[in-house]
């Protein structure tokens, strides 16, 4: 069974079908964000240009996107700072991926906080439950990691890229997001 489910994932994952995060089910495409602009920069589609996240002319889900983009490149630092200039950084989908900075940084305590944050914003946030999870499976809390996998089939997310990561995990077989 581990072996299908790695399979299935494996061969979506390769097509695109699941995302390393948000509401997308494809993973983040890499722009000049990533590849040109310098930390704390945004690539501005209008004036072909980098521009600093901060400038007013980006709104939070061009913010969120670019996030994603850094997140999903291991561009961790550069990703906290664009959510640092974020209008409303509070978001639970700013802090979920808080969480998967400071998780993929090997600060645990404080990924399980922003994820804690997340969920009591939006309880339905798979992404959060299942970045949570997969912390509590590279501590060893397999049980706390199955709670967090029933709550996602039970808000409907058991076709989801949040579950199947998850379910990797737990049988051993960590995803890279």
């Amino acid at each position: 069974m581990r072996y299908a489910l790695s399979a299935v994932f494996v061969t979506a994952f390769a097509t695109g079908a699941f995302a390393a995060g948000g509401q997308s089910d494809t993973p983040p495409k890499e722009t000049q964000t990533t590849t040109e602009c310098a930390e704390g920069q945004i690539y501005d589609e209008e004036t072909q240009a980098c521009l600093d996240a901060e400038k007013q002319s980006f709104n939070d889900d061009q913010r969120y996107d670019a996030v994603r983009e850094l997140a999903y490149a291991g561009a961790y630092d550069r990703a906290a700072r664009v959510i640092a200039s974020a209008n409303n950084p509070d978001e639970a989908r700013f802090l979920t991926y808080r969480g998967f900075i400071s998780r993929k940084q090997g600060d645990f305590d404080a990924a399980m906080t922003f994820y804690s944050a997340a969920l009591a914003i939006d309880p339905d946030n798979l992404l959060a439950r299942s970045y949570m999870g997969q912390g509590l499976v590279s501590v060893g809390d397999v049980n706390g990691a199955r709670g967090q996998l029933s709550q996602i089939v039970q808000r409907g997310g058991r076709d989801s890229w949040a579950y199947a990561a998850l379910k990797l995990a737990l049988g051993g077989q960590p995803s890279d997001y």
